[in-house]
């Protein structure tokens, strides 16, 4: 058995591009930071390192993730990793790319102000949190649910198989 699967979960380092390839279907290019934490061996300091993943979102995502995504937004990504080549045309040399073509997407919470991003779905929209303080979403504005490129129908989903 094969599995090809990445699951990140990060913040978007710059705007999202947002382009049509000549059939018309959308793509968006954009790139993630995740990070790790850790105590150095030696030190006993506390170390965090970063990595940039390159994301690549077709069709439907590529549309919600240039209105709703935006740099700096929260985002996790699920989709596979793919690694493609091309010839460099001015020195000729091989050159290659690995990137996280995405399944699906679901946005983090908004920050103040910004406009990617979706609304938490367990905040307390009554009481501002202690933490941040959020307003309630606009009645013209849909919520956002876990987006997935896969057609699912309310006929897929058995309740018995919901864990909650």
């Amino acid at each position: 058995m094969n599995l090809n699967k990445a699951i990140i979960v990060g913040n978007v380092t710059q705007q999202p591009e947002i382009r049509s390839i000549a059939t018309g279907t959308q793509v968006a290019n954009f790139s993630v930071a995740t990070n790790r934490f850790y105590n150095d061996r030696a030190t006993g300091e506390r170390q965090q390192e970063t990595e940039f993943h390159r994301v690549v979102a077709w069709s439907r995502l590529a549309e919600i993730i240039g209105q709703y995504v935006q740099k700096g937004s929260l985002i996790m990504i699920e989709g596979r990793i793919q690694t493609r080549s091309w010839d460099d045309k001015t020195t000729g040399a091989k050159r290659y790319a690995t990137e996280i073509i995405a399944d699906s997407i679901q946005l983090g919470p908004r920050r103040e102000g910004a406009t990617g991003g979706a609304p938490s779905q367990y905040a307390d929209r009554t009481q501002p949190s202690p933490r941040t303080q959020r307003s309630a979403p606009s009645q013209d504005e849909p919520p956002m649910p876990t987006i997935d490129a896969g057609a699912v129908t309310e006929d897929d989903i058995d309740l018995k198989d919901i864990p909650f």
